[in-house]
């Protein structure tokens, strides 16, 4: 199941790209574990996805929670809470 990420904002300068293909193991069902996958792929990963609570995601640009079912997306976007002001 090969998806390709889109980083956000900060979330994009810690993981160093805006975007990459990922091919996640089918053990990762929800977007939560995707997430936590996707940490282990470098400390800028890591540093990104560290604290839950300041991720918002999309898949297939449909906003959704982190603990939503993955499916079988083409796209995922990663990206900070949205402040007005």
């Amino acid at each position: 199941m090969a998806i390709e990420m889109l980083y956000f904002a900060w979330v994009r300068e810690a993981v160093g790209t805006g975007q990459e293909r990922v091919d996640p193991p089918a053990a990762v069902k929800t977007v939560t574990q995707l997430i936590d996958w996707l940490s282990d792929r470098s400390a800028g990963h890591a540093a990104a996805f560290a604290d839950h609570d300041r991720l918002r995601a999309a898949v297939d640009q449909v906003f959704v929670s982190l603990d939503a079912p993955l499916g079988f997306p083409r796209e995922v976007a990663i990206f900070p809470p949205v402040t007005g002001g």
